[in-house]
């Protein structure tokens, strides 16, 4: 079969939905598929992909200005409008026979390209950018509760903590951003089927997205590579002598780490904790952490191998989430390779820890620490939950298990169609 993969990441530099992309082609490729990759590139910053793993993603450049609003209708409205006929094109010519789009920028025009050229399409969705415009559903950083919808209301109070003293100013866009959910969501209805990397996003978009009724939506999880990574981690010697706690991942509010120093405080977490990631809360972070005297230690964005050689041997890892987390590349990456977890429970954290069986799962702050604070001092308990956590994925997360879902998702529609 011919697919084509379109993604708004690709490694090496991305995050884990590029990750996960990555893992989805490397699979298909493995069943003697013939994949082709296309990434629009819309950011001046942006690292372009070259070729990895004997990839090489086709790269569609399109230029978008740094000013907000502005810039997201140029990578919205204007992009799909463009990406689609480029897209539209490359599926004649090279004869594709089935299209995957992999997250918001890419997802729309793929969409269109593929219903253009008369061939099945499938959107994944990772976060909740067809029903929030920020993406997390975090109304204002300080409240735990999510927002019950895109209403005019609502978005007038969720703007304030992102515009600061200029969020008047912002409130003549609302129109403008409910409208662009609203295209979004009819776009991805235009789906031939609709993946969910989590059973909560696929339940979310259900009821938050009633345009899609007509689309199958159905929770499909991200694929990891079981086999080689434990192989990569066993030759990876420890960054550090003795023991070690352990967060990786964006330094930023819907990741939780606001609550991470008071976690740790609550834990009484007395041997060094490292940080792995980088972010906009990375300098109110280490300033809150300096205060407590605890030993905590900051390491700023690393290589995958030098992330991977701190979380093969970390004794335990947080997972602090504030937003619904759809599903973590971290605690996938860290289950495989046996890792305690203690996790606050958000989005599709359930469906990779199950409380005392692949780990601890919170409600609470308090009870984030008290967990941490039980994996620190007892041995069996981080064991086994290590242990259960590893045939977990190995039955439910491995690649060779995914991908041969998407294959029977993609016979099927090709079939029908």
């Amino acid at each position: 079969m011919r697919v084509l993969i379109t993604t708004d990441a690709f490694p090496p530099v991305c995050g884990g939905s590029g990750w996960s992309t990555y893992e989805l082609a490397k699979g298909l490729r493995s069943r003697s598929h013939h994949v082709e990759i296309i990434r629009p590139l819309v950011d001046h910053s942006e690292e372009v992909t070259g070729s990895f793993d004997d990839f090489t993603p086709t790269m569609f450049r399109h230029w978008s200005p740094s000013v907000p609003y502005v810039r997201n209708y140029f990578k919205n409205e204007l992009l799909y409008k463009r990406l689609t006929k480029y897209l539209s094109r490359f599926i004649r010519e090279n004869k594709i026979d089935i299209v995957h789009a992999q997250h918001r920028l890419t997802g729309p025009p793929s969409i269109a390209a593929a219903n253009l050229e008369g061939i099945p399409s499938v959107c994944t969705v990772r976060d909740y950018w067809p029903v929030c415009y920020w993406s997390d559903l975090i109304v204002t950083p300080a409240s735990d509760a999510l927002c019950p919808s895109c209403t005019v209301s609502t978005m007038t109070h969720c703007v304030r903590p992102r515009a600061g003293t200029l969020w008047p100013l912002t409130v003549p866009m609302i129109p403008y951003m409910r409208s662009n959910l609203t295209r979004k969501r009819v776009a991805l209805s235009c789906a031939t089927a609709v993946t969910a990397v989590s059973s909560v996003i696929a339940r979310d978009l259900r009821a938050r997205a009633p345009e899609l009724t007509g689309a199958t939506v159905q929770a499909i999880p991200n694929p990891v590579d079981v086999e080689g990574l434990r192989h990569t981690a066993a030759s990876l010697p420890s960054p550090m002598t003795g023991k070690y706690g352990l967060f990786v991942g964006k330094l930023e509010i819907n990741k939780g780490v606001l609550k991470l120093v008071e976690v740790l405080e609550r834990a009484q977490f007395d041997l060094p904790f490292v940080v792995v990631g980088d972010g906009s809360e990375r300098e109110r972070l280490e300033q809150t952490a300096k205060a407590t005297g605890l030993d905590i230690r900051f390491t700023g964005w690393l290589p995958r191998d030098e992330v991977l050689a701190w979380m093969c041997h970390a004794m335990l890892l947080a997972f602090p989430s504030h937003g619904p987390e759809s599903l973590s590349r971290v605690l996938l990456e860290s289950c495989v390779l046996g890792v305690p977890v203690a996790a606050m429970d958000t989005g599709g954290t359930g469906d990779i820890i199950r409380h005392d069986e692949t780990g601890l799962l919170s409600t609470t702050v308090d009870q984030l620490g008290a967990d941490i604070g039980r994996l620190r001092d007892d041995s069996h308990l981080r064991h086994r939950l290590g242990r259960a956590a590893q045939k977990h994925v190995d039955t439910t997360f491995s690649t060779s298990v995914v991908i041969r879902q998407i294959e029977s998702l993609y016979e099927r529609l090709c079939e029908a169609r």
